[in-house]
């Protein structure tokens, strides 16, 4: 598989590394374009990949056409590679907001794959919610679930609001979790624990939790009462968590983001 990467920021190289890792492609079939000359020139000296600071000379030739750029700068890319894609090429974009329409009109192209992964794709465990054009084939729709599997867990989905949907629960819901973390380690602080004690506790329990839950096959739910005794302190807890509203605010913050990613991809149109 011959790829090519326009865009050689932090999610980009997560593939590339990842797409190495598994021996998904070799480093010499493999170019990325970046308009920084400081990042193409680490690209190449780290994984021994062609770069280019010119997007069409990076997709001459490749399958699979990576589009992980920022989205304010899509029109501008969209706009250089208009009509330059062969119509057998694979485009797999990660733009978040993009939706299908506007990439199949930016870019005069039919065979896209759209992919809402997340950032700890970075470190390989992440999850992509993606969706493909009638004219991506199945060998094609066979390549993107196994670039997206390579950076984590990956699902397909045939109606595309399913991504603006995964959008704002695993695309954005890292950073409830970090906030969480913060603000669990900031109480922790003022009950007296010392910050790299309290950072300890708080990782080592969400990431221990979150184990739990896959490996009991026991729903959430069981195992939160399974874990508050009544009268005890979790039950104390989770009873401050309820007054201060706290399962309505995480339901509009998922919806709030809901909405926006559908009105970004209505602005992009």
């Amino acid at each position: 598989m011959k790829i090519a990467f326009v865009g050689g920021g932090n999610m980009g190289e997560a593939m590339l590394s990842a797409i190495l890792d598994k021996k998904l492609s070799q480093p010499q079939d493999i170019s990325v374009s970046d308009v920084s000359e400081a990042r193409r020139q680490f690209l190449a000296q780290k994984y021994g990949v062609l770069t280019t600071s010119d997007n069409r000379q990076a997709i001459a030739g490749r399958d699979v056409v990576v589009l992980s750029i920022k989205p304010q700068n899509l029109a501008e890319v969209m706009t250089g590679l208009s009509g330059q894609l062969k119509p057998s090429q694979l485009v797999l974009s990660i733009i978040a907001g993009a939706t299908i329409i506007t990439l199949h009109n930016g870019l005069k192209h039919n065979r896209i794959v759209r992919a809402m992964p997340n950032t700890p794709a970075q470190i390989g465990e992440g999850i992509s919610v993606w969706t493909a054009t009638d004219a991506v084939t199945k060998k094609q729709r066979g390549w993107a679930s196994s670039i997206l599997g390579a950076i984590g867990k990956e699902i397909y989905v045939a109606d595309e609001d399913y991504i603006n949907m995964a959008t704002a629960v695993s695309g954005s819901g890292p950073a409830y979790f970090f906030l969480f973390v913060e603000v669990l380690v900031a109480a922790a602080m003022r009950i007296g624990l010392p910050r790299d004690m309290a950072q300890e506790l708080v990782l080592q329990t969400m990431l221990g939790s979150g184990h739990l839950i896959r490996k009991s096959g026991k729903e959430p739910a069981e195992l939160r009462r399974m874990v508050t005794s009544p009268g005890g302190t979790t039950a104390e807890a989770l009873l401050q968590l309820e007054k201060g509203g706290f399962a309505n605010l995480v339901a509009r913050a998922v919806r709030g983001a809901y909405d926006k990613a559908r009105q970004l991809g209505e602005a992009r149109k």
